[in-house]
């Protein structure tokens, strides 16, 4: 994989930073195409919630990072963007700016959860092209071996620890194939972000695109954990980010069964015009 692309000074550049440049123009371009299909485009509007979406996305992944391991000084390192950790910080940071603007927040949580699957599958590509985020070993002809992985190189010694299907013969600093898990996401995404701008376009009631959107994303995230090469797995076979995966599908449950239409035949408010629709 590639290591460094380039150097500014002191300062190394690997593929990832380019690549999350590159999943912050797309995730723009999403919001902006988002806010034209709800009637609510607006430059300004669409600047300002994806200034609101990076910074919140990243001080709520370092905080996670940096939470996980109980070392703050983590905070300021270059390395530790969680993805749970962004997810949050980021909703609410958009969510915030969006009442603040008279913004309806069910709409623009829909027009979010698609541009948080563009960034998302843009961004795992940048996990890739580093080597960051591989599974478990595997023999499958699509494995991939990392030379320069993050944390360390996919070597027998290194994975055998995680599992896997290993050849038994392979010495310790053998390089073995393992998932492509950062693809297998990439992928996923791709298809929920199709999902979520069908959705958009049919102009389904509001809240129902994040619900799709966000509950596929987790559940996604829950099944390609069994496959990565973790060391939180710290309740049984489960990792924090399943058992987080979890919690949100069963909110956003209740969140759809809660905004339902009533038995006596009304409908959910459209609130995709102006500031006076539903709010969370």
């Amino acid at each position: 994989m590639i290591s460094e692309l380039f150097r500014l000074g002191p300062i190394s550049i690997s593929p990832f930073g380019p690549a999350m440049v590159a999943a912050f123009l797309l995730a723009w371009a999403q919001v902006r195409w988002g806010l034209r299909q709800v009637d609510l485009f607006d430059e300004e509007h669409a600047s300002a919630l994806l200034l609101a979406a990076g910074i919140g996305g990243i001080v709520g992944a370092k905080l996670y990072y940096t939470a996980l391991y109980g070392e703050w000084g983590l905070f300021f390192s270059r390395s530790g963007l969680v993805w749970y950790g962004g997810l949050v910080g980021g909703t609410l940071a958009v969510l915030w700016t969006a009442r603040k603007r008279g913004l309806p927040m069910l709409p623009v949580a829909d027009i979010g959860t698609a541009a948080v699957a563009a960034g998302y599958a843009v961004g795992r590509v940048g996990c890739f092209l580093v080597g960051d985020d591989f599974g478990i070993a595997t023999r499958r002809p699509w494995g991939v071996a990392f030379p320069y992985g993050l944390p360390f190189p996919t070597t027998a010694e290194n994975m055998r620890p995680f599992g896997g299907s290993i050849d038994p013969s392979a010495a310790g600093q053998d390089l073995v194939p393992v998932h492509p898990t950062q693809l297998y996401e990439t992928f996923a995404a791709l298809a929920i972000l199709l999902l979520c701008r069908r959705l958009l376009r049919r102009r389904v009631a509001p809240g129902l695109t994040a619900a799709a959107g966000l509950g596929l994303l987790a559940v996604e995230r829950f099944f390609v954990e069994f496959l990565r090469a973790k060391d939180d797995r710290f309740f049984g076979p489960l990792s924090l980010a399943q058992l987080l995966s979890v919690a949100i599908v069963v909110v956003l449950a209740v969140a759809v069964y809660r905004l339902r239409p009533s038995e006596q035949g009304g409908d959910v408010p459209d609130g995709r015009r102006g500031g006076g629709g539903t709010r969370l």
